[in-house]
């Protein structure tokens, strides 16, 4: 059976759709962040408060991994960086995760071993 007929091909395309979608949901909201603090934005301000709000849940465990950079009421956000790498390769491990249920043929899995040996 080739994996263009395999019936977890479509699901598995899905997942990984699925995946990349969230990541780049959270990536754009921490990028928010990352500029809104980096130019000062007024907390205060509707959108500020929203985007700081939305993402406080995903910044907080690296908030305190590194020193704020700040002048002048502009803040660099080092632990916003740090969280969207963090994310990045979270999401990568899942969809390799997920390409490891691809139905692969006995010849190409073969090959893939030899190579793995090298």
């Amino acid at each position: 059976m080739d994996s263009f007929n395999s019936p977890t091909t479509k699901p598995l395309y899905r997942g990984t759709q699925i995946v990349w979608y969230i990541l780049g949901v959270l990536e754009v909201l921490l990028a928010f962040r990352f500029v809104l603090k980096l130019l000062g934005a007024n907390p205060g301000a509707g959108f500020t408060n929203f985007i700081y709000k939305v993402t406080y849940i995903f910044a907080s465990p690296f908030l305190s991994v590194f020193k704020v950079s700040q002048v002048e009421g502009s803040i660099f956000e080092w632990t916003t960086l740090l969280a969207m790498l963090v994310y990045w390769l979270i999401a990568y491990g899942i969809i390799k995760l997920f390409l490891m249920g691809k139905t692969v043929s006995t010849p190409e899995a073969a090959v893939k071993l030899e190579n793995q040996e090298k």
